[in-house]
């Protein structure tokens, strides 16, 4: 019965709390790749890399582009996997992964001269496929545990990934302050995740099948909002439904994850070169650390707007938020310094960035429920979530060439963002929406 039911010596119903302390723990660690600015910035610098150069700039970008690819590329497995071995083993494999990428990053960032592809290797490759291991095992954890509460259950567990900047841009600061070295950082860092992974994941666990809380009873689905059909993976690629939902996250992503990759190279800050100082890249963790909760409450707030008003309309309420923000961040283009007015409106255009981002990672798999059915929604957000991945990837080309295209300075990049934000609001508004009946598959 569910109220013999012990989880570390409470009773269930108290002790899955702690799966969601954990499960924010874990995430805390996963998200350090939004700290990526402040730490692929030191490496460029130790690199001897010029930011004026579109060369340079993609050197720079695609690391965190590849590791954002291979993230999402894993998702689609590793849920099928964590059904066979369940949340402790994969997490334990994939904490070993990820703690084995920053430490090997570590010695490659000691090269004296600049090795991007074995970077790309270590960094990109074996880190994103690290976290794509690990990420759905705490994930589905909460959602086992807490069927009365699933969203909330889950909007807690993720939130730690999007406030990772938090912590592990701070540490990352005080890592590199010791000896001026980018490597320190990945060295102590890529063990404290090993140590942390490693010990988060032992205690994780699925609950029995069938278990429920006690006296909870689940409520009658009403069938307005969610399909009645569940499409499976190879269904849903059939519609124009997942394809305009794939455009749309895409687009969210790239927006919001060129933000983070690129906020503390442009004007707005005294943070313009990658020869700054220490108390420049302090200011560089202000800002990481001030922004980081737009990104993780972003999600929750996001997802409280998809349950009221459907996926649609919350898609084109980010969309809104991207394209005013990008124009906010062109109309900046030419300025000689930083003014307070302008430190203001990039401090409120990247909020709006990183608040998108944060939103799509909980409108997406809200969609992915809504429109194709809970039955496979796990796989389905698996596909679904490659969209995040090619908005990473495409993000580090935009960053490094936009301003070559268009003959000017690293803003630029703000301008096909606008474009595609528009693209993005259209889409949504005259697309979006769950496919016909016609359309479902026989099962």
């Amino acid at each position: 019965m569910a109220e013999e039911k012990k989880l570390f010596g409470m009773p269930a119903e108290k002790g899955r709390w702690l799966l969601i302390v954990l499960g924010f723990v874990i995430n805390i660690c996963l998200g350090s790749v939004y700290a990526y600015s402040l730490f692929g910035k030191q490496l460029a610098k130790e690199w001897g890399f010029n930011m004026t150069l579109s060369g340079d700039i993609f050197k720079y970008a695609i690391p965190y582009g590849v590791f954002l690819f291979f993230f999402a590329a894993v998702f689609p497995f590793s849920g099928q996997v964590l059904e066979k071995i369940g949340p402790k083993k994969q997490g334990l494999i994939g904490g070993i992964i990820v703690a084995l990428a920053w430490i090997l990053a570590a010695f490659v960032a000691r090269l004296s001269t600049a090795n991007v592809p074995l970077f790309v290797l270590t960094y990109g490759v074996i880190g994103g496929i690290g976290v794509g291991i690990c990420y759905i095992a705490p994930i589905q954890v909460a959602t086992r545990w807490f069927p009365d509460r699933k969203g909330l259950a889950t909007g807690l567990t993720v939130a730690g990934f999007g406030g990772s900047p938090f912590i592990s841009t701070y540490l990352g600061q005080k890592l590199i302050n010791m000896n001026g070295h980018v490597s320190d950082a990945f060295l102590y860092l890529g063990i404290a995740f090993l140590v942390v992974l490693l010990a988060a994941f032992w205690l994780m666990r699925f609950p029995e099948a069938g278990w429920k809380p006690a006296g909870w009873t689940p409520k009658a689905a009403s069938g307005a909002a969610t399909s009645a059909v569940n499409y499976d993976r190879k269904d849903i690629i059939k519609t124009p439904a997942f394809w305009v939902l794939f455009a749309c996250f895409a687009i969210g992503a790239l927006a919001g994850l060129m933000a983070v990759l690129i906020y503390g190279n442009v004007f707005g800050l005294p943070m313009i070169a990658l020869t700054v100082s220490t108390a420049a890249l302090s200011t560089a963790v202000i800002v990481q650390f001030v922004l980081a909760p737009f990104n993780a409450g972003g999600r929750p707030l996001l997802g409280f707007v998809t349950d009221k008003v459907g996926p649609r309309v919350a898609a084109m309420i980010t969309f809104v938020l991207i394209l005013l923000a990008a124009i906010g961040m062109i109309t900046m283009k030419g300025a000689d310094a930083p003014t307070t007015t302008n430190k203001i409106l990039y401090f409120v255009c990247f909020a709006a960035f990183y608040m998108g981002l944060g939103g799509w990672l909980a409108i997406a798999p809200t969609a992915t429920a809504q429109y194709f059915g809970t039955k496979f929604s796990s796989r389905n957000y698996g596909v679904l979530f490659l969209a995040y991945g090619v908005g990473g990837v495409v993000s580090a080309f935009v960053a490094a060439f936009s301003s070559k295209i268009f003959k000017g300075s690293l803003i630029d990049a703000f301008i096909p963002i606008a474009i595609l934000a528009a693209l993005g609001f259209l889409l949504a508004a005259l697309f979006m929406k769950p496919p016909k009946q016609v359309e479902a598959p026989k099962k």
